[in-house]
Order: structure tokens, then sequence, then C-alpha cells
């Protein structure tokens, strides 16, 4: 099978191509960039950085981040409004299921009973991967306790499978180590699990620059979630703007279907029935 065709299929009717939503959880959002709101240098910068982006769903770290558990604090949901963006609560630096469900509970009375969620449990403080035991155990219980969980996991089809089977809303596997920029390691493993799973399959982690993201969606990913490629960028308002414009245009690619890779040269005129 080549590049870009997945389980999802080539729908290439001007409907589908002028009206592409994701559809998560039931809701329905016309930007396929997710980012997150970490490492900025201040408020004022993530709220630049989010507007540029085009994002509409906002990853918030609740154990590293204030949104309403000290007033005294500033609250990062002063510059990013509930009404304006879906505030998806995660449980980084979480390395138990049993702090990861803790974590869910306490972000949603801090939101109004708002249940859609992203686990992370880890497993390695050197390399932040996730620990998979623990994620599937706190998927679990998350679920059976009326959360919509989208999950980060490793890039493993078979724990794939098995996080969706459970109810999982999404499944984001990792493109390399959280933070590290270095891309799509394993682009065939990621393939697998789009061709295979049929709740959106995300990237996330890993992503360095647009031409990463870009490539994430033409292998055929529902979206690509970020927050290092950008705040960690040198001008974090720009990059913001170039990975929303990577995403759309990895998207198109994906949507048009790549030529055939070939061995050997084809001229880009036809050369039969050529006059001299």
């Amino acid at each position: 099978m080549r590049l870009g065709e997945g389980k999802k299929g080539m729908d290439m009717s001007n409907s589908r191509q002028s009206h592409d939503p994701l559809i998560i959880a039931g809701v329905a959002y016309q930007s396929r960039l997710l980012v997150g709101s970490g490492k900025y240098k201040d408020l004022e910068e993530t709220r630049l950085a989010t507007e540029a982006s085009g994002a509409e769903i906002i990853t918030v770290a609740v154990r590293r981040t204030n949104i309403g558990q000290d007033p005294g604090e500033p609250n990062l949901l002063d510059v990013v409004a509930p009404d304006q963006y879906t505030i998806l609560p995660n449980t980084a630096m979480c390395y138990t299921a049993e702090d990861a469900v803790r974590t869910c509970r306490m972000a949603r009375e801090l939101l109004d009973g708002h249940d859609l969620v992203k686990l992370e449990v880890l497993g390695d403080e050197k390399t932040l991967f996730p620990n998979v035991t623990a994620t599937l155990k706190a998927a679990r219980t998350l679920i059976d306790d009326g959360f919509k969980v989208m999950v980060y996991t490793s890039d493993d089809l078979i724990v794939a499978q098995e996080l969706e089977s459970m109810g999982c809303v999404a499944v984001m596997p990792l493109g390399a180590p959280i933070g590290s920029g270095l891309g799509i390691r394993n682009p065939y493993n990621i393939q697998f699990i789009v061709e295979a799973l049929s709740v959106p399959v995300l990237v996330d982690a890993g992503v360095g620059t647009a031409s990463d993201a870009a490539f994430a969606m033409e292998l055929g990913c529902d979206g690509v979630l970020m927050n290092s490629a950008i705040a960690a960028a040198k001008n974090p308002v720009l990059m913001a703007s170039a990975m929303k414009n990577a995403v759309k245009a990895g998207r198109a690619a994906y949507l048009a279907g790549r030529m055939p890779r070939k061995r050997y040269a084809s001229a880009s005129s036809p050369i039969n029935d050529v006059f001299f």
C-alpha cells in the first residue's frame, strides 16, 4: 500500500475538500492542529501564538498550569478562554494510573464537569515514553467514570487497537520523544495505526518544524498535537502560523493522493506520437 492510502480512503469530491472537519467525540473542528499552552515566556505570548495557530483545541497540563486552583496566580483561562477554545486537560508528568485519574477528576471539577481529557501516563523520566500498562489501566478507569479519553501512547499497533476497543475517542501515538523535535521517526508504525483504527489518530510529540507536521498529515493522520515545536521556536508566533499552514497542506496532499514513487525518470511531457 502506498504512502497516503489508508483505511479512511480518498474521497476527492469538492465537498470533502471544502468541508473536511476533524470529528472528536461527536464534535466537529475545522482545525486539525492541536496546541499546548506551556513553555511560553508569558501569557501574552501564549495568547498570540494560540491565535496564530488557528487551533481550536488547547491542551493544559493541570499539574503545572493554573486554571483556577490558585486564585491569586495568573490564570491561563484569562487568555485561552473556554468559550473560545476547547480546553483539553492533560495528565502531563503523571507516572501512575492513580495520579492520572486523580488529575482528570480535579480538572473536571475546575472546568464545571468538562469530560474530554488527554491521558498520558509516563514510564521513564529521561525519554518520557508512556507506561503502556498504566495507560491502559487509567484509560479503563476514566472511561468507566464517564470521561471521553484522548490517549498518548507508543507507536504500537496492538496497543492502539486495544485503546480503541475499550472506548478511547482518539489515539495519539508519539512521533518521537516529547520535546525532542526529532520528527516522525517510525512513519510505517504510524501508518499501520492510521490504516487500522476508526477513531481519530493524531501524532502527539516529536514534531520540530513545519515539514514534520505536513509529513504526519501526509501519512493520513487526522491531526497533530504539539507544544515545544511552537513555544521553543525563536519566533513562536510565526512558527504557530507556519504549523497551521503545514497541517492544512499536508491534509490536502493526503486527500489529493501523491504520485507513485518510481526508480527511473518519467518525462513531464509525453514522448509518444512526437512529430518532427
